[in-house]
């Protein structure tokens, strides 16, 4: 408890000093979402080999970092957005190509692991290139408070939720723990943070409400889905990066959902633009 504490602490420091405290905080803020995909992707691929297939992750580790600048300088206007769209079509085109070609060439890669890679290309990296999208926004600490916070409290509740009346389970083969008791605890949980979420930002209170528990909903689909792969591979974290809490993955996998949902939720309500 002591080691997940500290560790805690650690992670929490280093993401608000990211997020909040650096002169140029989106310089920062995309330089760690840089670091956190790449994370992900040597963590996801290190799960998948667990089942004896082998990714590409240097083609994933070259597109994340072309994708990323690409979505930074087009924030900025350093490049028209025509061109932005342009360029980001032929980044996915070749690293599609590229993995593709790894299947071919590569004798430790071949078919099921060209396959694999473009699965870890739309799953973890697609979801973290939306959410670099969103942190360089004006709204985006709206965005980000909405969607860490209900989830967060969702996962709390619904695990105590779960420990408390949980009698059905919700997903056995995936997450035996979980309980549809719990996942509705949490639910119920999520609102009531959006609730009291309203009534320090300018958005309402039934806006908020709707946003957090959406946003929390398809975090809890997240968590699952990370589960999911864990479970295949027969692997309990995806790595031991953090003392106590596993790897990068484990601690971001309901906010790959749940940041982009929100997100969109307050598009709809023209909350944002």
């Amino acid at each position: 408890m002591k080691t997940r504490c500290i560790s805690a602490a650690v992670m929490i420091s280093l993401v608000v000093a990211c997020f909040l405290l650096t002169p140029d905080s989106r310089i920062a803020r995309t330089v760690f979402l840089l670091a956190v995909t790449i994370l992900a992707v040597r963590e996801t691929c290190r799960v998948i080999k667990a089942k004896n297939v082998n990714c590409a992750p240097w083609i994933l580790y070259v597109f994340s970092a072309a994708a990323i600048a690409l979505i930074y300088l087009n924030h900025f206007s350093y490049i028209k957005e025509s061109t932005y769209y342009i360029a980001l079509e032929i980044i996915i085109f070749l690293a599609v190509f590229a993995i593709m070609s790894a299947g071919v060439m590569c004798k430790n890669v071949r078919g099921p692991g060209a396959l694999a890679t473009l699965a870890v290309f739309v799953y973890p990296i697609v979801p973290i290139l939306i959410i670099t999208k969103l942190a360089l926004l004006d709204d985006w600490l709206i965005i980000f408070a909405l969607a860490c916070i209900s989830t967060w409290v969702c996962d709390s509740f619904a695990l105590f939720g779960g420990k408390a009346f949980g009698k059905h389970k919700l997903a056995p083969e995936v997450s035996p723990n979980k309980t549809i008791e719990g996942s509705v605890c949490g639910a119920l949980s999520a609102i009531v943070t959006g609730l009291i979420i309203s009534f320090f930002i300018d958005v309402s209170p039934v806006c908020c409400m709707l946003t957090a528990l959406i946003s929390s909903s398809l975090g809890q689909m997240g968590d699952l889905a990370a589960s999911l792969l864990k479970r295949m591979s027969g692997v309990k974290d995806y790595s031991n990066l953090i003392p106590g809490h596993g790897g990068a993955m484990d601690r971001i996998d309901s906010l790959l959902f749940s940041i982009p949902s929100a997100y969109y939720c307050l598009l709809i309500a023209n909350v944002i633009k």
